[in-house]
């Protein structure tokens, strides 16, 4: 077993962080997010770094991004960052040169991550990683910003991130799920207009996806350009309830590809299904694919002609984390801790 190092905790707060992380650890393994394989890397996953944060001043820091500023450049350790409750008015982001973090609070409605940026899709997102092996746990991520202009909670523009029981808030292009493979499970996710954009290749497992759009608002927006890129957006068990109507998704991208299996569509998703964004030549490049999917949203009739209802042969590629090559690269919560040196050095 690991040596815990108590320097700058308390021994009650070490056994909160074990805690917590032996219930996400059950969590995980009763729902079968990640397999016994786990991560291929050399690295002991079971055992992480500790960071505190804690606004009240009894942790490491007292701001989210301080914690991550402090992580050397080309990081190869598991650093896990635990954020005590409280609301983070901050501006975030994880640079290319500090992989395999961990952001993690106890619950999403009490660990609040907030800002209200807007205009460019890329610029205005309360939270940007940018670093390879990212994962986020029990976190809210929102942008406060409103109806009538880009407004990104979260942008996603990096290789293998993992989002568990999160909450991604927002109006416009609330998550853009820019570029790499990407998991998110057990989450919430709301916006009205293309709140789930761009080419990242993502599989959406048990989220709730809440529409706030009262028109046409599409729930994605996905950017695929070309045949041979290997992108798109799957949502596997998940749930679809909105304020008024929706459709479930309109084509950034020519070769725009999403698909929805065994997914519960409420009355809020318009019998036509999906949008062309008023370009017709479109419907012969897209991949827009149901399978399975129930509820009163999900009525076949009236669909447009160019979307796809799936055989099981055609849905199977989709339907595990084969299509992310998850087996690879998603890893366990850790269950041992230790202080970093960069954190004993400067106590």
């Amino acid at each position: 077993m690991v040596q815990i190092i108590h320097i700058g905790f308390k021994k009650m707060e070490i056994q909160q962080v074990r805690a917590c992380a032996c219930v996400l650890l059950v969590a995980i393994v009763s729902s079968s997010l990640i397999t016994s394989s786990g991560a291929t890397n050399s690295t002991n996953w079971s055992t992480a770094l500790l960071i505190k944060v804690d606004q009240s001043g009894n942790g490491d820091f007292k701001k989210i991004q301080d914690a991550i500023d402090v992580v050397p450049s080309n990081n190869s350790d598991n650093v896990f960052i635990w954020i005590k409750p409280g609301i983070y008015r901050e501006k975030i982001v994880i640079p290319e040169d500090k992989p395999f973090i961990t952001l993690s609070g106890s619950k999403a409605s009490t660990t609040i991550i907030t800002e209200n940026g807007y205009g460019n899709i890329f610029e205005s997102a309360t939270l940007s990683i940018l670093a390879t092996d990212f994962v986020a746990r029990s976190l809210t991520i929102e942008n406060t910003y409103g109806s009538g202009n880009k407004a990104v909670a979260l942008r996603v523009s990096a290789d293998k991130a993992a989002f568990y029981g999160c909450k991604i808030l927002s109006y416009q292009d609330t998550l853009l799920d820019d570029t790499g493979r990407h998991y998110y499970n057990n989450s919430y996710i709301e916006g009205a207009t293309d709140f789930i954009c761009g080419n990242a290749a993502s599989l959406f497992e048990n989220c709730h996806l809440h529409s706030l759009s009262k028109g046409t608002g599409a729930i994605t927006a996905q950017r695929r350009e070309s045949p041979s890129e290997n992108t798109g957006f799957t949502f596997l068990g998940c749930k679809i309830t909105g304020m008024g109507s929706c459709v479930l998704g309109r084509p950034w991208g020519a070769y725009s590809r999403v698909v929805f299996a065994m997914t519960y569509m409420s009355s809020s998703v318009l019998s036509q299904g999906w949008d062309d964004w008023g370009r017709s030549s479109t419907h012969s490049t897209v991949y827009y694919g149901e399978y399975k999917d129930y509820g009163p949203g999900a009525a076949s009739s009236g669909r447009v002609k160019w979307s796809r209802r799936l055989s099981a042969a055609e849905a199977k590629p989709f339907l595990s984390k084969d299509m992310i090559g998850g087996k690879d690269w998603l890893r366990p919560v850790p269950t041992h801790f230790k202080r970093p040196y960069y954190i004993i050095s400067n106590k």
